[in-house]
């Protein structure tokens, strides 16, 4: 079964989405003068299980696909893009972990595989192929041949040096960090190696637009996203010291990029927020102020809340009353559990007529 023409590609969704990419590249290019993008970030909607849709890539395809229906008929922010979703620990597999499956929840690591830190010295360089690196492709040569064209590709999921580092290690990374620093460097740069390597290897395969990647529904410049969600497990000093040059290393590697955190780490955030080479930079919005964040931020650097604002929730108020962050280059997410499409399209409207001109 084709999915070329699952999503029919009108005059107007063209018309519409070549508007959207030209406002998200003005997020970068004149960040003081940009419209703030809006997107619906999450819907209740009826799919396949993870286990239905890792048994047949079409079957996922397709959930991915239907997704972006109700983003059309809303006429947000969001840009088209599937990725091929084999979860959070594809790098810990490639170097050997192994993986968890569940019926529900994406692939996740099913156990660390350095009992010493010592044994980072024979862990060797994985291939590109390692893992499900090499079922990644396979299924993006069959989304290639079913996936409308002008739907994009979104890259895997690679997250960050110290997040596989801690999977392949365990919890007594932490106290590594203490009795043996120049293992856990060798460790963080090992990985980092890696993901260098595959991010430009996977790019390759799925014809990755030079420059731009596209993540979340939305379109920053860069090549990959890592996701530093374990850095509020160490402290500002440990992130600085050792895993700061990692993650510094990898972005001027592959041409930039952008980063998440979900932790509650304020420190780490003005770290993350000197970091140079990313383009944006997510931060849970239940955990941070995120107007005081913007207010921090450099001029160049997009923000988005990761969790987005409820509908009808203080934050979402506060944006309908005219009171927006300073910051204009912004992504503002939206959390709307059950909504029709008129409902959805008033509620961008609102949003929108909101912003301060």
């Amino acid at each position: 079964m084709s999915l070329k023409n699952y999503l029919p590609y009108t005059d107007k969704i063209q018309e519409h989405l070549e508007g959207v990419y030209a406002r998200y590249r003005r997020l970068h290019s004149d960040p003081e003068n940009c419209e703030p993008m809006i997107v619906v970030r999450k819907l209740s909607a009826t799919e396949p299980t993870f286990g239905q849709m890792l048994a047949d890539p079409l079957v996922m395809l397709q959930a991915r696909l239907e997704s972006f229906r109700q983003h059309l008929a809303f006429e947000d922010d969001t840009v088209p893009s599937v990725r091929v979703e084999f979860g959070t620990a594809q790098i810990p597999a490639a170097f050997g972990c192994p993986l968890h499956l569940s019926e529900l929840n994406p692939p996740a690591c099913g156990g660390h595989i350095l009992q010493t830190a010592e044994a980072v010295d024979a862990l060797e360089m994985p291939s590109v192929t390692a893992g499900w690196f090499g079922k990644f492709e396979e299924w993006v040569a069959i989304w290639n041949e079913n996936k409308p064209d002008w739907v994009k590709w979104t890259v895997p999921d690679i997250q960050s040096a110290f997040n596989s580092a801690h999977l392949i290690r365990g919890n007594d990374i932490f106290s590594d960090f203490y009795d043996t620093p120049e293992l856990v460097e060798r460790l963080l740069d090992k990985v980092t190696d890696y993901m260098v390597e595959i991010t430009r290897h996977v790019r390759r395969v799925m014809g990755a637009e030079p420059g731009w990647i596209h993540d979340w529904g939305c379109y920053w410049k860069g090549a990959a996203r890592i996701s530093n969600c374990s850095m509020q497990m160490i402290s500002p000093e440990l992130y600085r010291q050792y895993v700061m040059p990692r993650d510094r290393r990898f972005f001027e590697a592959i041409g930039g990029g952008r980063m998440h955190y979900c932790g509650k780490s304020r420190a780490v955030i003005d770290e993350f927020l000197t970091m140079p080479n990313i383009s944006g930079l997510d931060v849970d919005s239940t955990l941070h102020d995120f107007w005081q964040v913007c207010e921090s931020a450099p001029n160049h650097l997009i923000l988005t809340p990761t969790s987005g604002f409820r509908v009808g929730s203080e934050e979402h108020k506060r944006l309908l009353s005219g009171d927006w962050p300073a910051k204009r280059n912004i992504i503002v997410g939206i959390w709307a559990d059950t909504i029709g499409d008129e409902a959805g399209r008033e509620l961008v409207r609102e949003l929108r007529a909101s912003i301060p001109h």
